[in-house]
């Protein structure tokens, strides 16, 4: 059983993204009691009849109506019902679950003035594996994620639709929380508001777009030097003392990276002393510039998510040691929808990068000697033909998702909420646009290992070559034509997975 992650705590984005794959997560005891304390100055304002946001009166352009206590549980309940309308593809389970992950973590921060059975409530749901049903469409990333957010929140309280450990079809939550020993979840005064003002759905989806595209680097670096060495490329342009003069870190750990995969390639020795080519194309040789510039934006992506899970992101904020409850703007989702615009820009132009070395790959022109398209009686077959097809398709597909969401903005609310971040949009093309770069990087990787094995006797460096074997395992070598969708797929969860990496550091050690 994995560590459970203490929540309240400080969170790293590797500590949401270990509760998203399914380790467990907990509320300690100063989490509890700073719930608690923000708790009583609520009730207080409760009992002295003070005017509070969202606790006395009506939420947005609403909020100048005056409501009793008699209102206050029934304001709550009904504003998760109202507010749950989003609409598209549900949201992947380890985003649900990263999500519950951030909702008690905020809560348990102690300023949102909830009762402690309220955040406890996301700590059982994630333990019993009962993950709300959340469509990914309808948040405008200020109040933050309410429409997403209020979907969550009914799986808590008992309503709408659940997965039980990725049950299909989804069943009522009633039902599931009956099934665990759970009772339903009846909300006070400001409980409803709490739970779905804020940025949890945006940074969930960005945390785990952010996790990935920091593999993706690895795996690109691995399909670079796999094709530079198929395409009969050099590794000079990785000199440090050249790179050295230019110190953006991301570039300087990817030349490393290739400089080290490189290492003892009997292909790149036989070519060394040829001076016909006296540069590769940009697309080998500025490779470390490309995938640098991607790590680069994924450590200030992280910088500015791991800001945000130390954030309170709610609306109003309880100040527990002052005994005050203050209406803000902490969530608005500015600072996460212009990372995740950043995180999206960078990883097309890794998958565009890719899809050039992939082309060069398969035209005997630009190949170096290689057949077309890396297969016998090309014509007779059409071997990887279609395989850049796709590769480019997803490329351009990219490019309109990289589109920057949040320069965007629409005002809703009877004009009270009148800029907005859509910071989910932009948190949801980035997740989008790292899984379309892996798909591409998969694609180089699949012709670039069949490449290099068309230059046998020579053998690829130990680091290529381990990255050969991973994919050999999944994957035959093509000699004809054959249905090639199942050796696609098995080259994408490849990549996607970890795998390929893994192999090759296990041959050659830890990648930057």
């Amino acid at each position: 059983m994995p560590e459970a992650v203490a929540l309240g705590e400080r969170l790293t984005i590797d500590d949401v993204v270990a509760v998203a794959g399914g380790a467990p997560a907990t509320l300690g005891a100063a989490a509890l009691e700073r719930i608690r304390a923000s708790r009583e100055v609520v009730e207080k304002a409760l009992a002295s009849g003070e005017v509070v946001y969202g606790v006395t009166t009506g939420f947005g352009s609403l909020a100048d109506v005056r409501l009793s206590p008699d209102h206050a549980s029934a304001l709550q309940h009904g504003l998760l019902r109202s507010h749950a309308v989003a609409v598209g593809p549900e949201l992947s389970p380890e985003e649900v679950r990263a999500m519950l992950a951030l909702r008690a973590h905020v809560l348990a921060l102690g300023c949102s003035g909830v009762r402690v059975e309220v955040a406890r409530r996301f700590v059982e749901l994630l333990a019993h594996e009962i993950l709300p049903v959340v469509p990914e469409q309808g948040s405008l990333g200020a109040s933050g994620d309410l429409a997403p957010l209020a979907h969550l929140a009914l799986g808590a309280v008992g309503e709408g639709l659940v997965r039980v450990a990725g049950s299909n079809p989804p069943v009522p939550a009633d039902e599931a929380l009956r099934a665990v020993g759970l009772g339903p979840l009846v909300l006070e005064a400001k409980e409803g508001l709490a739970l779905i003002n804020g940025t949890q759905g945006m940074t969930a989806v960005g945390v785990l777009a952010a996790h990935r595209a920091r593999k993706l680097a690895k795996s690109a670096d691995v399909a670079a030097a796999l094709t530079i060495e198929a395409t009969l490329g050099t590794d000079r342009a990785f000199d440090p003392r050249v790179v050295g003069l230019r110190p953006h870190p991301g570039q300087q750990a990817a030349a490393r990276n290739l400089v080290r995969l490189l290492a003892g390639s009997e292909v790149l020795a036989s070519h060394r002393a040829d001076h016909d080519i006296v540069q590769d194309a940009y697309s080998i040789r500025c490779a470390p510039q490309v995938h640098g510039a991607l790590r680069d934006v994924c450590e200030q992506t992280v910088r500015t998510l791991e800001i945000e899970l130390a954030s309170v992101s709610d609306n109003p904020i309880v100040l527990a040691e002052d005994g005050e409850i203050l209406s803000c703007g902490n969530f608005h989702g500015q600072p996460v929808a212009h990372a995740c615009d950043s995180l999206a820009a960078a990883a097309v132009s890794v998958a565009s990068i890719s899809e050039r070395r992939l082309y060069r790959l398969l035209d005997a022109t630009t190949s170096n000697g290689l057949p077309p398209f890396l297969v016998n009686e090309a014509g007779v077959n059409s071997g990887f033909m279609v395989c850049q097809y796709t590769a480019a398709s997803l490329v351009s597909e990219s490019k309109s998702l990289a589109h920057p969401a949040a320069v965007d903005s629409i005002t809703s609310s009877a004009g009270q909420e009148d800029h907005v971040s859509m910071g989910m949009i932009a948190a949801r093309h980035a997740r989008d646009c790292v899984a379309n770069a892996e798909a591409v990087v998969a694609l180089e990787t699949l012709a670039a290992g069949q490449a290099c094995e068309l230059r046998s006797p020579l053998l690829p460096a130990p680091g290529t070559q381990a990255a050969i074997r991973a994919l050999r395992r999944h994957v035959a070598h093509l000699d004809a034509d054959r249905v090639l969708k199942p050796d696609v797929d098995a080259a994408i969860e490849l990549v996607r997975s970890g795998e390929l990496v893994a192999a090759v550091e296990g041959e050659i050690g830890v990648l930057e």
